[in-house]
């Protein structure tokens, strides 16, 4: 009788073995065609199901190093293997380049890392060696004499005797790094495990591109955005000042600004854009430049430096709306005289209070058809802080208004005595106390953040 025609199985080789041992079946006795089929197809699906689950938790992750993390350890899973590690090195050289360990302290990947790249498997296939187009197989590395001693030395020393590589490509990319895992004991993946590797590794290799021109993206966006920003506080005499701004992965349009005017005056101003990504930065751009011309020309009095701002804006991103806030201090005098549009109000710290400073309700700029609103006249005491912000240092998913600004006030209140002589540990502090990773240079949060604190003498 001729062996029965296998069906074809989506994103399965019919001709890769796979078990055709059923239950309560003998390897002396032959299995009857129907049984052979019922067997082939159980392990296809179960392949597939195994595929399924695991590209699913894949396209789950969306950062780089979750997505490089969670390919190590199901590529673990799939050929049997206990530790591996995984270098990220796009072919293209534009970054970003990374390598991440499965079950290797850093200090063990340092001991791999001194292996001459050429000697390793995954150094043979980042550097385009023609007999790296493929995986990389080396069953026994401490019996093998033909590997680098320095290879078998680093293998010996950490404990592993084999190892599997697979580059990491995607078809638009190319190249994107390489993936090794390692075993305890000699030994190699089944053609079925080679087999599913395969085809996990070439959706991760599409995954991975996606992420990365995500990751370069963000990149540019972060570069824009901090180069839109003063590189520098002016120093002036009686007042000093420091700033913070943490932008949001998808990159908003909060700014701050703060320059030196003539007669020995100082312009604060803080603001945001609506919207996110590249149009909002260029939109904020704009706007701080063309405020820091009109706080020039006319800075002594806000409520004009604001009302040509709302022009512009109107002229120029007449789809956007802003929010703005623009002080004209005067250090020697410890006088501030400020205008707000749609935007919060500053926070007074010192020794014996701690208070938001009465501003008028406005609306935000290019909301109205002519904008106004009275000035405010404050006089911060000697050894004060004056805090603006954008509105991303209030909101909180759930959070309403009252309870937002009743956490700021906690949290400036709550700046200890040793550290209110800097400004810059004041805004440490409050950014802390409000959000959890506001110091983190990896800040996770969805709005920008900008915090300018200005301490008079």
């Amino acid at each position: 009788m001729s062996t029965p025609h296998l069906p074809k199985v989506a994103g399965i080789d019919p001709t890769v073995p796979v078990s055709t041992h059923t239950a309560g079946s003998s390897p002396d006795v032959p299995a009857a065609p129907g049984a052979f089929i019922q067997d082939r197809l159980a392990g296809w699906v179960s392949d597939l199901t195994t595929l399924h689950e695991l590209t699913e938790r894949l396209a789950g992750t969306g950062t780089l190093d979750d997505a490089l993390h969670e390919l190590l350890e199901a590529g673990a899973a799939l050929v049997g293997a206990r530790r591996g590690l995984v270098v990220l090195e796009p072919s293209d050289r534009r970054g970003p380049v990374s390598t991440i360990g499965l079950g290797l302290a850093h200090a063990e990947l340092g001991h791999i890392e001194t292996v001459p790249r050429s000697a390793t498997s995954y150094g043979r296939i980042l550097e385009g060696f023609p007999d790296a187009e493929g995986a990389l197989t080396t069953p026994d590395l401490l019996g093998d004499t033909s590997l680098d001693p320095r290879r078998r030395e680093v293998a010996a020393r950490l404990g592993y005797a084999a190892s599997y590589a697979l580059p990491l490509t995607a078809g638009a990319t190319g190249r994107l790094g390489a993936a090794v895992w390692l075993y305890d004991e000699p030994a190699e993946p089944l053609e079925r495990q080679r087999h599913l590797i395969g085809l996990y590794a070439a959706y991760a290799g599409e995954h991975l591109a996606r992420l990365l021109e995500l990751e370069r993206a963000r990149a540019d966006i972060a570069t824009i955005s901090e180069e839109l920003l003063p590189t520098r506080m002016p120093r002036l005499p009686g007042v000093q000042l420091a700033a913070r701004h943490r932008r949001a992965p998808q990159g908003g349009g909060d700014w701050y600004d703060a320059l030196a005017l003539p007669e020995g005056a100082l312009g604060l101003a803080v603001g945001s854009v609506s919207g996110s990504g590249p149009g909002a930065l260029a939109a904020s751009g704009r706007l701080r430049a063309g405020l820091r011309a009109y706080a020039v020309m006319e800075g002594e009095d806000p409520v004009a430096v604001l009302s040509d701002l709302e022009l512009l804006l109107r002229l120029t991103e007449p789809a956007r709306s802003a929010t703005a806030l623009f002080a004209y201090c005067e250090p020697a005098r410890r006088k501030i005289l400020l205008a707000g549009a749609g935007h919060a109000p500053p926070l007074v710290v010192g020794e014996r209070r701690t208070e938001f400073v009465e501003t008028s309700v406005s609306a935000p700029l290019g909301m109205l058809a002519c904008w106004e609103a009275p000035s405010v006249e404050i006089a911060p005491a000697e050894g004060e802080t004056v805090l603006l912000y954008t509105d991303g240092l209030l909101r909180r998913a759930g959070d309403s208004t009252d309870r937002a600004f009743a956490r700021l006030h906690s949290a400036a209140a709550s700046v200890p005595k040793a550290l209110r002589h800097d400004p810059g540990s004041v805004a440490d502090h409050v950014l802390r106390a409000v959000l959890p990773d506001g110091l983190d240079r990896q800040y996770s949060g969805t709005e920008d953040v900008a915090l300018l604190a200005a301490r008079f003498d």
